[in-house]
């Protein structure tokens, strides 16, 4: 028995150099650890690589977005005309003729967008002289020009505005205006500040308000250079007196024709429609898909402030 003790001993010491290596798999499970946040580091490297990979991808694509969205300067800006007509002048021999026989143009701001929108709305089917009253009358009833506000047309009622000679349709076309500035889907700070095509989809919304309306509205309020409307007849019959066509042009085929004048295609429609006056055309703009007739220029001579301003309709007109 004493005898056996020993190789217990033995035994024992034998099994606890056996069971030494235990420890070791904490170690081991200790390296493995320590290794694991090196694993998420490269997996958070990667992931950022990559999201920096994509902001990168996108960053183009937003700049993109940013740079159609950029407010041309107005042609009523300083120097603006002068590039535009130097610009005419080299891109389109035909057009340059035109050019050297009139005026150049004049763009003023008479009123803010809110009423030279409910301005143009007054005028629409109107003969001039007939729309010079309704819009006397309707400027009484909103307490002068500075009172010519989303919230005071508003709170014209339709009879009130029937009294001075307002249809029912052209008061629900005023008063969904209204309502669109007084709900903050427009003001007259966005639509300023905002690019052509954003301008056209929101002012399209308007009831009364189509898109011959909407590019009179940026010509001739906002001083937009690059508005071609295809719609009026003026601007379609200037271009077939310029290229000698068989036709009027459709509006499909403007934009080919055209293409030459950009970036300042309101001031090449500018010049059909005095290209139309001197040659006997008619020489109010009409849109052929809205049937509306806002200003007329009157025969024989005109003078220049006649002219430039159809959507405004300047009292000097008649």
């Amino acid at each position: 028995m004493g005898e056996q003790t020993p190789p217990s001993t033995a035994a024992s010491s034998s099994s606890s150099p056996k069971e030494l290596p235990t420890p070791n798999p904490s170690p081991v499970t200790t390296t493995t650890i320590s290794l694991r946040p090196r694993k998420t580091r490269k997996v958070s490297t990667s992931s950022s690589s990559s999201a920096a990979e994509d902001a990168s991808k996108k960053t183009p694509s937003s700049t993109g977005r940013l740079a159609v969205r950029v407010v041309p300067r107005p042609l009523s800006a300083d120097g603006e005309i002068a590039a535009a007509l130097r610009h005419l002048r080299a891109a389109d021999a035909h057009l340059a003729r035109v050019i050297d026989a009139h005026e150049p143009p004049l763009f003023q701001c008479l009123h803010p967008p809110f009423h030279a929108l409910a301005r143009s709305i007054l005028y629409q089917q109107l003969a001039f002289k007939a729309a010079t009253s309704v819009y006397t009358r309707f400027l009484s009833l909103c307490g002068g020009e500075a009172g010519v506000v989303p919230d005071t047309v508003l709170a014209l009622n339709p009879h009130q505005l029937r009294q001075i000679g307002v249809s029912g349709r052209k008061a629900s076309y005023l008063h969904d205006l209204a309502r669109k500035y007084h709900n903050g889907i427009l003001s007259d700070a966005a639509i300023v500040a905002m690019d052509d095509k954003s301008l056209f989809t929101m002012l399209t919304m308007v009831k009364g308000i189509g898109a011959w309306s909407v590019h009179m509205f940026m010509i001739f309020s906002l001083h937009r250079p690059d508005v071609l409307p295809v719609g009026d007849l003026g601007v379609r019959k200037g271009v077939q007196m310029l290229y000698s066509l068989e036709d009027v042009p459709r509006p499909s085929q403007m934009e080919q024709l055209c293409e030459q004048w950009r970036p300042y295609r309101s001031v090449g429609s500018w010049y059909m429609w005095r290209l139309g006056e001197a040659r006997g055309a008619p020489t109010m703009a009409t849109s052929s898909t809205e049937g509306i007739d806002i200003f007329a220029m009157g025969r024989g001579t005109v003078q220049q402030a006649q002219l430039i301003d159809p959507i405004q309709m300047l009292p000097s007109l008649g």
